[in-house]
C-alpha cells in the first residue's frame, strides 16, 4: 500500500487517514437513519459523530498538504486518533448503547483502523526525524 522508504511516506498516510476519516463522515452524518436499525446505535450519535469526524478529517488534510509538515501538528493527529480509539473502546464498554453485532464490529473495525493510521503517522514522523543513513 505504502512505500515506507519513500520521503512522501507520512504525507500520503495524513492523506490517506483523511480521506477515509471524510468518507466515514460522510457516511455516519448523511446515511444515520439507514445505519441506526442496522448498527443498533442512535441516530443521534451516528450523527454527531459524523459532524465531529469532518472537520477532524479536514484537519488531518490540511496538515498533509502542509509544506514542510508541522511534527507539533502531526503529534495533534497522533493524539486525537488515539483518544478517538479509546473512546470507541469506553462507547463498546460503558453499556451506553447496545449495537447489534454489526454495530459492535463497524465499531471495533472503525477504532481498529484509525489505530492503524495513528501507529502509521508514528513510524512516519519517527522515519522522518531518523538521521539518513550513508
Amino acid at each position: 500500500m505504502f512505500n515506507t522508504q519513500s520521503p512522501s511516506f507520512l504525507r500520503r498516510v495524513l492523506l490517506a487517514d483523511a480521506a477515509a476519516g471524510m468518507a466515514t463522515g460522510l457516511l455516519m452524518l448523511f446515511d444515520a437513519a439507514f445505519l441506526e436499525p442496522l448498527l443498533g446505535l442512535p441516530m443521534a450519535l451516528l450523527r454527531e459523530a459524523g459532524l465531529i469526524l469532518l472537520p477532524l478529517a479536514a484537519f488531518v488534510g490540511y496538515v498533509g498538504l502542509r509544506k514542510p509538515l508541522s511534527r507539533r501538528m502531526v503529534w495533534t493527529v497522533i493524539a486525537v486518533n488515539v483518544l478517538w480509539v479509546i473512546d470507541s473502546a469506553v462507547l463498546l464498554m460503558s453499556g451506553w448503547v447496545a449495537p447489534t453485532l454489526l454495530g459492535q464490529i463497524f465499531i471495533v473495525a472503525q477504532a481498529a483502523a484509525v489505530a492503524l493510521f495513528a501507529e502509521l503517522e508514528y513510524f512516519g514522523l519517527r522515519r522522518a526525524a531518523a538521521p539518513a543513513s550513508a
